[in-house]
């Protein structure tokens, strides 16, 4: 009797471990993702598109003014555009994090400002982790941020 308690005790607490483990883990990996996209918006303010590139994808997939752009190769051959002038003409940050239980996917989303720091959007993206610490978007995209003085009438 005793020996079956010890081990329904074990097992208890090796599930209790495994749980605080975890959660533990998503933290790290929320917090690798939230570096991860600081690094991302800091390609735009250093003004180096070739380090934008090695967080995209190969398969990623934009939506870009207009349209949807597919591919890494696609979606980095638009924003050269937004990193040939000196100045940055916008930034993002971070602001929500989340990762799938699994820890192989992740969201993020946050605002973006015009150069003078002004809200002028926010972003949504998806990241997939490719390789050990090595996190990669797949999916962006972009909301303008309604500058209005309407009233919602709700009825």
């Amino acid at each position: 009797m005793k020996n079956v308690l010890l081990k329904s005790t074990f097992f208890s607490l090796l599930i209790l471990f495994s749980a605080l483990s975890n959660a533990t883990d998503l933290t790290e990996l929320k917090h690798q993702v939230q570096e991860t996209e600081k690094a991302f918006a800091k390609t735009m303010a250093q003004r180096d598109h070739a380090a934008f590139s090695t967080f995209l994808s190969e398969e990623t997939v934009f939506f870009s003014g207009s349209g949807v752009l597919h591919g890494k190769q696609e979606v980095a051959q638009f924003w050269k555009r937004f990193y040939e002038k000196p100045d940055a003409p916008f930034s993002w940050e971070p602001k929500e994090i989340e990762v799938l239980a699994s820890g192989t996917l992740a969201i993020s989303s946050g605002p973006v400002y015009d150069a003078t720091g002004k809200l002028i959007a926010s972003f949504t993206s998806i990241w997939r982790l490719e390789a050990p610490n090595t996190w990669r978007i797949i999916f962006d995209k972009g909301n303008d941020v309604c500058d209005c003085d309407q009233k919602v009438i709700v009825k």
